[in-house]
């Protein structure tokens, strides 16, 4: 399941690494820099990845367990059916009949919704995820002249040298500048009171 959620997360991120910003002013004429990034690994270790991952986790969580609550319904209508369904009269056999039909209803019915309402959680996070991710891209592509940057695993790249990662860069700064929290809230809180001043001990008297 984490391995599932993480790599849905990355690779819609993915779109957002593939063909970057070329540096201020443009590369020089026949210079062509270019770097990669595991975005799996960004959306896994960043702390901003971790809270999204476990967000949407809690949403599949949820849907799961109701999903296992609507399940034994039915297998419980079933097996009453089962065990029962000749010793029952007519109208009581299909009685049960038509409820395990309706549960069976409501059961796909939950799935589909609860199909939609994780997607919309994941689409959610993405989001979130890419709108403070890319500036911390475009910022380092700019500021070491990189005329394209790639999503390491899912860009048709077939070879890259360690030295072209700057997977660790922009998680360094990704964790330091962003998930941090705002300097307004900061500025918000009381100002520690201070300390007091030490106490000079009185001169001593002459013998």
């Amino acid at each position: 399941m984490k391995r599932l959620v993480l790599s849905l997360l990355a690779a819609s991120l993915a779109a957002v690494v593939s063909a970057q910003t070329a540096p201020a002013g443009g590369a020089p004429t026949g210079t062509i820099r270019v770097a990669v990034i595991d975005v799996e690994r960004l959306v896994r270790d960043s702390s901003l990845g971790k809270e999204a991952f476990n967000r949407v986790k809690r949403v599949n969580d949820d849907k799961k367990a109701e999903a296992d609550r609507l399940q034994k319904e039915l297998r419980d209508l079933e097996q009453k059916l089962a065990d029962q369904g000749s010793a029952l009269t007519d109208e009581k056999r299909d009685q049960l009949q038509k409820q395990y039909q309706e549960k069976a209803i409501d059961f796909k019915s939950f799935q589909e919704k609860a199909t939609r309402d994780l997607d919309q959680a994941q689409k959610k996070e993405l989001a979130n995820l890419e709108q403070r991710v890319f500036p911390i891209i475009t910022q380092l592509g700019k500021e070491r002249g990189y005329t394209l940057i790639f999503n390491k695993f899912q860009s048709g790249l077939v070879f890259a040298d360690d030295a072209a990662d700057i997977t660790d860069d922009v998680l360094k700064r990704f964790n330091t500048t962003v998930a941090v929290p705002p300097a307004s809230a900061a500025k918000s809180a009381p100002p520690a009171a201070a300390a007091p001043a030490p106490t000079k001990a009185p001169p001593k008297k002459p013998s």
